[in-house]
């Protein structure tokens, strides 16, 4: 077991191997943390301007290929979340010349193509979501076409849905959009959310006000850093450490229920991941 006696996982963080890359999994591990969802970083960052669905696969098998290499520093495990920057529709119709539709449908192809991965067992989640700056019309509903279709693609692998998404405490409608697809609501995590969240799972940011509003829910939750890896914003958005931190206080303060629901209970709910059976 760990310093905790208890599993350590944050939910949603980006590596990159040409900046800390496996350093922050050292980072991580040092401080007490076993487990990661490794999202992978926006396509763009890595140089890729995709034409076509396929074009977007290095980016998926980057993401895969650093996750087989944490597995190898962590007490725990580590595993891929899959898919589409939702900010990506702007790069597409303002710097690229797309529509909104034609944006729409290469985001979708995307999902399909982090579909095909996930179907062959390599990851735990497709990601999807909508921008949470002000857009268009037409670019907002393009953008929940594309989150509808990436409910219905986590349906039809068997795998859960990471959301980016503007500042919200209720999903509801999304929610009802996974129904309809067949993806249990719960399934569905709201990525960088606050302590309160309707419809689906929140993915809590460290920040004490959300844990501490989200202990006094006593709903499913889970902790997240959005950790980014970017040598231009180091420790950017919270650094590799902080869910370990955090974890400390929580259990110092006596919040030993809300542990376990965050890195043991919903993991298991939400991706069907036993991080007690997975420590070394």
């Amino acid at each position: 077991m760990t310093e905790f006696e208890t599993p350590v996982l944050d939910d949603h963080l980006h590596l990159d191997a040409e900046n800390q890359g496996l350093d922050a999994v050292r980072d991580f591990a040092r401080a007490g943390g076993t487990h990661l969802l490794v999202v992978n970083k926006p396509s763009w960052h890595l140089g890729v301007e995709p034409e076509s669905g396929p074009d977007f696969r290095p980016v998926f098998e980057e993401t895969v290929r650093l996750v087989d290499e944490a597995r190898e520093i962590l007490d725990g495990d580590a595993w891929p979340v899959l898919g589409v920057h939702p900010g990506l529709i702007s790069r597409l119709v303002d710097e690229r010349g797309f529509t909104p539709e034609a944006a729409r449908d290469l985001m979708c192809a995307g999902i399909d193509e982090a579909a095909d991965v996930a179907s062959e067992g390599r990851a735990v989640a497709l990601k999807s979501g909508r921008p949470h700056y002000d857009v268009s019309d037409a670019v907002w509903a393009a953008s929940n076409d594309v989150i509808r279709h990436a409910c219905e693609r986590a349906a039809d692998v068997g795998v859960s849905l990471q959301l980016h998404t503007e500042a919200t405490s209720d999903l509801t409608g999304v929610a009802e959009w996974a129904a309809d697809a067949g993806l249990a609501p719960e399934k569905v995590v709201k990525h960088y959310a606050s302590g309160r969240l309707a419809g689906c799972t929140p993915s809590v940011m460290c920040e004490k006000d959300y844990l501490e509003a989200a202990v006094e829910a006593g709903e499913p939750f889970l902790m997240e850093t959005d950790f980014v890896d970017d040598a231009d914003r180091p420790g950017a958005v919270m650094g590799p450490k902080t869910v370990p931190r955090r974890v400390r206080w929580l259990l110092e303060d006596g919040h030993d229920d809300a542990v376990r629901i965050a890195h043991v209970e919903t993991p298991e709910a939400v991706y069907g991941i036993d991080t007690r059976a997975t420590l070394d």
